[in-house]
């Protein structure tokens, strides 16, 4: 029984072994097959991590060539696109070829400067006929300036070409410092010699801030320049509603105050009325005041004395909407000493120095439709008489009177800042009437001259207009009375 019992277990533990062991194997094979699958699914996930990092590439590559949309594909979807190396480089070549092209279409095709400047200018073409035939006779051997019944003509009026810029930009406080500088030409009598003169060449320094509308300005002028004198001396070519300037303004029968001076001016304003709505800025006092030579344009001074020009406007502080607004009401001084002379004899000789003095009143009223201007000029010049050997005072006045009378959509803020294709303009018209008179001699007879003009201005493009003048002049110092009809077409850049 032992023996059965020993063999028994001996069997038993043998079986048990048997069994152990063959457990074993399959835990083995299991572990096994484990691992398999661990080292594919390793291998997946590699596969797949590489498929991610080549898609981060393709889209950082793709943002730096502004070509290929961040997002290279949604969730679910399967099509991916790729660029080769070979179309990155294609890219990159395109872009440098425009750049290339951009700058030689800078170098070779666009004015440059060293400095910002803007380029305008001005043509006037007109033609003019007159009921009385003009006659000049020629004198001596000069028969460049002899006219023979003329009664029609073609001229070329004010032909300007001006630039103007920034010397040095002041970004804290807009204290800019600016240039202008302009020349031009106008029509000349008996010869064809119609050169460009320098009209204005000056510096223009801010003294005071410019960024804040409703503060006051002041500017110095240093350089050759209009006089502030009135509102007809200061007005551009694109303002003036006549084709004629104010007698007052011309030299010859006028004053001569519309040429340039030489010297230094300095302008201001204060207390400004600014609607930001409407882009409206109107300084209730307005000033300027400097010394000029006094002798013209394009010249030294011939004497030792510089002439003082000052100048005040007072405009009724009101909103744009008013209809008080753009009523002003300005004086004018102008004061100094020019050289006489004494041409009784074979050659000219000094004669000492005379007082001149300009004293002007004038009234602004312009709301839409309806303008209405006026101005006033007093002028003393001292004179020297070759008859009396002595200097006697001239006395001579001046007065200029314009109504007008805006039709159209130019006028009216709202329509000039549409924003329209290309050139498109409102198109406006004005008609108007001026009374301009002079008297050259209060003291002596048959020295007036006046002058009575209807006209109609046409606007139908930004800078463009057509004009037309029809002129009644009663001229006392020629004896002469005609109607005179003058067209002129005007445009500027």
């Amino acid at each position: 029984m032992k023996k059965f019992i020993t063999k028994s277990a001996g069997v038993l533990t043998l079986l048990s072994a048997s069994i152990a062991i063959s457990h074993a194997d399959t835990d083995v094979a299991q572990l096994q097959q484990q691992v398999s699958q661990l080292e594919q699914s390793l291998k997946q996930l590699k596969t797949e991590l590489s498929r991610i990092q080549g898609q981060s590439q393709i889209v950082a590559v793709s943002a730096d060539a502004d070509s290929v949309d961040a997002e290279l594909a949604s969730e679910g979807e399967d099509d991916q696109s790729f660029v080769t190396r070979a179309e990155l480089q294609g890219l990159q070549s395109d872009i440098e070829n425009y750049k290339y092209q951009v700058q030689r279409e800078r170098d070779t095709k666009t004015a440059l400067s060293t400095r910002q400047l803007l380029i305008n200018g001005v043509v006037q073409a007109k033609a003019s006929y007159i009921d009385e035939p003009q006659v000049v006779q020629p004198q001596g051997q000069n028969t460049g300036s002899a006219v023979n019944n003329r009664r029609s003509s073609f001229d070329l009026g004010a032909v300007q070409i001006g630039f103007a810029g920034n010397l040095f930009k002041d970004y804290e406080q807009g204290k800019n410092l600016d240039f202008n500088l302009r020349f031009g030409t106008s029509p000349q009598t008996g010869t064809n010699n119609s050169y460009l003169n320098l009209l204005d060449a000056q510096l223009i320094y801010n003294v005071l801030p410019t960024f804040s509308a409703d503060t006051g300005r002041l500017t110095v002028t240093l350089g050759q320049q209009l006089l502030p004198f009135g509102q007809e001396v200061q007005a551009t070519e694109d303002l003036k509603p006549t084709i004629n300037n104010a007698l007052f303004s011309l030299p010859g029968y006028g004053y001569g105050l519309a040429l340039r001076e030489v010297g230094l001016i300095v302008r201001g304003d204060a207390l400004p009325t600014v609607d930001y709505g409407y882009n409206y800025r109107s300084p209730m006092i307005s000033y300027a005041f400097g010394l000029v030579n006094g002798n013209g344009a394009n010249k030294s001074d011939d004497n030792d004395d510089k002439n003082f020009i000052g100048r005040l406007r007072y405009t009724l502080p009101a909103q744009y909407n008013s209809w008080l607004r753009e009523l002003s009401f300005g004086v004018s001084w102008y004061q100094g000493k020019s050289n006489l002379f004494d041409t009784s004899g074979v050659s000219a000789s000094f004669a000492g120095k005379g007082d001149v003095l300009r004293k002007g009143f004038d009234i602004y009223y312009n709301h839409h439709p309806f303008g209405a201007t006026y101005e006033y000029v007093q002028g003393e010049d001292e004179t020297y008489s070759n008859s009396t050997a002595t200097v006697y005072t001239r006395e001579s006045e001046s007065h200029t009177g314009t109504l007008f009378w805006n039709f159209g959509e130019q006028f009216v803020k709202g329509f000039r800042n549409q924003g329209r294709y290309d050139d498109w303009w409102p198109k406006s018209y004005q008609a108007f009437y001026r009374f301009d008179s002079i008297d050259r001699d209060t003291n002596a007879s048959n020295q007036t001259i006046d002058i009575h003009s209807l006209g109609l201005n046409a606007f139908f493009a930004e800078t463009t207009k057509l004009q037309v003048n029809v002129n009644r002049v009663n001229n006392e110092i020629t004896n002469k009375t005609y109607n005179e009809l003058v067209a002129q077409l005007q445009y500027g850049f």
